[in-house]
């Protein structure tokens, strides 16, 4: 069974397509299960659309999930739809996220570190001046974020969880937090979550995947469920790279792949 659960759409103001043109060429590439999935709102923000090119406005969120379900409805003869949002993780926020997502009935939510220090984690200037201790201690803040995306709760998925290599490649190789990465996937495993293969890196200067072959066996070591997202920011990337992707895991040993209906975890044979 082929799934995409990380789509975006021209909502959010940085990708292009509307989710019917999603959803057809889902069909078009034979995939089985489409999760629709825009970035959420700043709900927290006094502004409705603070970031037109980063988010969708927040009074456009309820028109959102209205056309996902209309177009669900639509195609249920010719693919599976699932109701999905990718949401930032800011933990003092957070509260205000879950009450404004309890009121729709949502497939999944993807959880996303996209900032810490409030600085966001593609912007290649922060690493600047930074010697090997400042930047271990900035990939020890990321994964600690994350293991409190994976506790608070909320999520289903956690979203490409080391983009911080997108526009910094040696990021990976950066030593002393593998007590944290361990940490947060513990967290997911022990909370049930799912962490996505997240193909968008290959459109960054890091190019490949998210995450790394490493993480994914420490993953796989730690009994954490993998799902699969291609983070298409365009039709024409939806599904991709789906099936060496399915070949890589099966070469590091997963046996499973899953993606959420109603919250309900699917489990599905690689």
């Amino acid at each position: 069974m082929k799934f995409d659960l990380h789509t975006h759409h021209e909502r959010c103001g940085h990708a292009t397509g509307t989710i019917a043109e999603y959803v057809e060429e889902a069909i078009n590439v034979g995939l089985y299960v489409i999760g629709i999935s825009d970035h959420s709102p700043y709900f927290a923000h006094k502004d409705d659309q603070p970031f037109p090119h980063i988010a969708m406005a927040r009074s456009e969120f309820g028109r959102y999930v209205a056309e996902v379900l209309r177009v669900k409805e639509i195609y249920k003869d010719h693919i599976e739809v699932l109701l999905g949002v990718e949401s930032d993780y800011f933990a003092d926020k957070i509260d205000i996220y879950r009450e404004v997502f309890a009121a729709y009935p949502f497939d999944y939510i993807i959880g996303s570190v996209h900032q810490t220090r409030g600085v966001s984690i593609f912007n290649r200037n922060r690493w600047k001046g930074l010697g090997p201790t400042e930047q271990t201690a900035e990939k020890k803040v990321y994964y600690e974020l994350i293991r409190q995306s994976a506790e608070c709760g909320l999520f289903q998925i956690l979203g490409h969880i080391d983009a911080m290599k997108g526009y910094f490649p040696a990021f990976s190789d950066i030593a002393g937090a593998e007590a944290e990465v361990d940490a947060a996937l513990q967290a997911v495993a022990a909370n049930d979550l799912a962490i996505e293969i997240n193909t968008s890196g290959k459109t960054k200067d890091v190019g490949g995947w998210y995450p790394s072959d490493a993480i994914l066996e420490r993953a796989l070591h730690f009994g954490v469920d993998v799902t699969f997202g291609s983070d298409a920011h365009v039709t024409e990337r939806i599904g991709d790279d789906l099936e060496l992707v399915r070949q890589r895991l099966k070469e590091i040993g997963f046996s499973r792949w899953v993606f959420f209906r109603k919250k309900e975890k699917i489990v599905v044979p690689i």
